[in-house]
């Protein structure tokens, strides 16, 4: 199984990004997936997370500018970035926890220029 993140770039403060993540291969018992992000020279942080029951949950630096959103049978998870700032800027990745196993993805770049 491989997780593939997309949609990063480089945008100016206050615009918006949404990234995509799409698993191949077969995924059982998908119980989560997440998005975390990582800048220059700081850990990894949690982002946001959706249950496949459909609860979100954000971190607060994130809370009311991000969404998060997932399509369990296509395996995909998006994150609707809006009113980005430069404290956004981070390599994103994305994360799908099953029952059997936690699956990562590469990471896409986001940078906000001020």
């Amino acid at each position: 199984v491989q997780l593939q993140a997309c949609g990063g770039g480089v945008v100016q403060a206050g615009e918006s990004l949404r990234l995509s993540c799409a698993a191949s291969g077969s995924i059982i018992g998908i119980k989560a997936m997440r998005w975390y992000r990582q800048a220059p020279g700081k850990e990894r942080e949690w982002v946001a997370s959706i249950t496949m029951s459909g609860a979100n949950s954000y971190g607060d630096s994130v809370k009311g500018r991000f969404t998060i959103s997932g399509d369990r049978p296509k395996k995909t998870v998006y994150l609707q970035m809006n009113s980005l700032e430069p404290r956004d800027t981070a390599v994103y990745y994305c994360n799908i926890e099953s029952v059997f196993a936690n699956y990562w993805g590469q990471g896409t770049l986001v940078t906000v220029s001020s």
